[in-house]
């Protein structure tokens, strides 16, 4: 019986195929999928199910869609998330696991090596000095020195590059790197637990923010997105919380600072200091607990495989141990801190 989750299945497969869709693309490919699946009403005899009477032109038709297609993928732990892209100010959105926060889980299509690889990668990124929220190339080949088992230059390379084309990093014309809207998407609630002190909100949309402008008063923590900062200067000309001001109304910048990479030094300067030898040994026992489920299918595998049927087979009762190899306690790569 043809059906509106027929509709849900095909954008679905779409979804998973691109890893991240900007809203007007996936609106697009939504509309597609309603066409695609009343065309069939020509070759396939009722019985229809009546929920199939699906209105693309209505203004609130997208966001129906939506929350019926979370409702169905909610038994999965799976979720089609929404993110603002913090260059653009567009929205995305993307498939994501929404059951544990832990980076092993969610780049589980990775060796034991390579998501710890990737552990170290995240940490550095988000513990970049000045807010810059990104990295040289250098610094990011130079982090399998920290690795318990030995990884070439040319095999991290290739790392980095999977990383950058399965959407997990983003690679700027300077050569940094820095977390893709992706990885900001699935990485949320591990990144606020494990570095809440360095997380950063939108004053404005309230989203985590890598990438904008902060007030220059030392204690002020306004921080804008740039669209959301563009928006807001078009007739504010001081903080929102401070007061500051900020220079002429439509005056560029202002007297703003920049967070991201605009942030990062010209010259080099030391890695930012790590948290504290308590919350990394915690962190340690915690990475010790759940290891053991890293090499699980990844989601996207085992949903594209059994799509048709809705099966997803959940990595916490696979109870796979994957024998790997484990970061280096915190504490003795703080003893090894390196330059950005």
């Amino acid at each position: 019986m043809v059906s509106s989750l027929d509709v849900q299945r095909l954008f679905l497969q779409s979804a998973i195929s691109r890893r991240v869709l900007s809203a007007d693309l996936a609106i697009v490919i939504w509309k597609q999928c309603v066409e695609a699946v009343k065309g069939l009403l020509c070759l396939i005899p009722p019985p229809v199910d009546d929920t199939l009477q699906i209105n693309t032109n209505r203004a609130d038709g997208w966001g129906e869609f939506l929350a019926g297609l979370n409702k169905s993928l909610d038994p999965l732990d799976l979720e089609l998330s929404r993110i603002r892209n913090e260059v653009t100010g567009k929205d995305m959105y993307a498939l994501v696991n929404r059951r544990d926060d832990e980076i092993a889980r969610i780049a589980s299509d990775y060796s034991p090596l390579e998501i710890s690889y990737f552990r170290a990668l995240v940490e550095q990124i988000m513990l970049a000095p000045n807010s810059s929220y990104s990295i040289s190339s250098l610094a990011a080949l130079r982090e399998v020195n920290a690795l318990t088992s030995p990884m070439s230059k040319t095999q991290a390379e290739s790392v980095l590059a999977s990383f950058v084309a399965k959407g997990w990093l983003l690679k700027s014309k300077k050569g940094r790197f820095s977390l893709s809207p992706r990885a900001l998407l699935e990485l949320q609630p591990y990144l606020k637990s494990t570095y809440p002190d360095e997380i950063l909100d939108c004053t404005i949309c309230f989203e985590i923010l890598t990438r904008g402008h902060a007030c220059p008063r030392a204690k002020c923590r306004v921080r804008m997105h740039n669209p959301c900062y563009e928006t807001y200067r078009r007739s504010n000309s001081k903080c929102p919380a401070c007061g500051e001001d900020w220079g002429r109304v439509g005056n560029g910048n202002g007297t703003v600072v920049p967070v991201g990479e605009a942030a990062a030094p010209k010259d080099e300067w030391p890695r930012r200091t790590r948290r504290s030898a308590t919350e990394s040994e915690n962190e340690q026992q915690q990475n010790e607990d759940v290891d053991v489920l890293s090499t699980a299918p990844s989601f996207v595998e085992l949903f594209a495989q059994q799509l048709t049927i809705f099966f997803f087979s959940s990595a916490s009762r696979s109870g796979i141990d994957v024998g790997g190899e484990e970061e280096p306690p915190r504490k003795e790569r703080r003893a090894k801190a390196r330059r950005c």
